[in-house]
């Protein structure tokens, strides 16, 4: 079977290798200080066996960075995640970069969506910037329908594939974090291109919980968790070094949850926030031996 890996967590592995101090636009402030830190980390995820890479913009939306008093620094951050990322593939044709549209706000919190009409013009603005540098548009972590409603309306316009994934509310359960069911949400943009369906940035066990209405949808599915105790602590503005990681999601306790996954239907893989190249790695490797195909685009 072919199976789409992708790359794992971003802001985790700066904050590791950083020598500055965490702020709320970690990614931002390492990208524009150490960027051969985040060219690094695209390299060994690609190293690791993964074939996506997804651009370093997730603190990057209009309303965050105006919240910090970085709106001016849009256009900037924006080309600079993409120059990385493009860099790190090289000339590398089984490679596919992601463009990244993130929650506007805050992640995990549906009720901070903004208004349909505003939602839709951030992400275009973020769709504008990305488009001539990747592949295909990852609207990830999305806590609503109607989030991902503007994110996907507004990636439509580009005319290149579009992902969608879900957040999840964590403790086994199958809702995302407002509380719509997966089929609900997923039927509310049904009548725009997307083109896979994923749940992400939850516990691995929400994923299990929530395989079985996943795959049933059209089309390729996928997941990437995260390896957090709770993301509960994390308020918008905040910092993630309020988290903290779980001891009992290594490499291949984490490759355990991701074939399992590919079982239930699963074709596209990879990790989010806590999960490094490591895991990565070890997913790659028992992926091959389990005679899978690793690759950059879903059929």
């Amino acid at each position: 079977m072919k199976i789409v890996l992708m790359d794992g967590g971003m802001g985790q592995e700066l904050i590791a290798r950083s020598k500055h101090p965490v702020h709320p636009l970690w990614s931002t402030q390492v990208m524009r200080h150490e960027p051969e830190i985040v060219r690094e980390v695209h390299r060994d995820y690609l190293e690791a066996g993964a074939r996506v890479l997804t651009v370093n913009a997730y603190a990057m939306t209009g309303p965050r960075l105006a919240r910090d008093g970085e709106a001016e620094s849009f256009d900037e951050l924006q080309n600079t995640a993409c120059a990385l990322a493009a860099e790190a593939r090289g000339s590398r044709s089984d490679v596919t970069l992601a463009g990244c549209l993130p929650p506007l706000i805050g992640s995990y919190r549906p009720d901070m969506t903004p208004e349909p009409e505003v939602a839709l013009a951030e992400y275009r603005r973020i769709v504008a910037a990305q488009a001539p540098h990747v592949d295909v548009f990852l609207a990830e972590t999305m806590p609503n329908a109607a989030e991902a409603f503007a994110a996907v309306t507004a990636a439509a316009e580009s005319g290149k594939p579009i992902w969608v994934a879900w957040t999840l509310k964590d403790g086994g359960d199958a809702h995302l974090r407002s509380g719509e069911r997966i089929a609900e949400a997923a039927a509310a943009i049904a009548h725009l291109p997307v083109a896979a369906h994923l749940v992400n940035c939850c516990h691995p066990e929400s994923v299990d919980a929530a395989l079985p209405e996943l795959a049933a949808l059209n089309g390729p599915v996928g997941a990437y968790a995260n390896g957090f105790v709770s993301v509960a602590p994390l308020q918008p503005g905040g910092t993630v070094d309020a988290l903290t990681a779980r001891e009992d999601l290594g490499p291949d306790p984490y490759a355990d949850f991701a074939l399992g996954w590919v079982d239930g239907g699963a074709t596209i893989l990879g990790g989010c926030c806590e999960v490094g190249p490591a895991h990565i790695a070890t997913l790659a490797e028992r992926l091959t031996a389990a005679g899978h195909e690793i690759v950059g685009m879903p059929e």
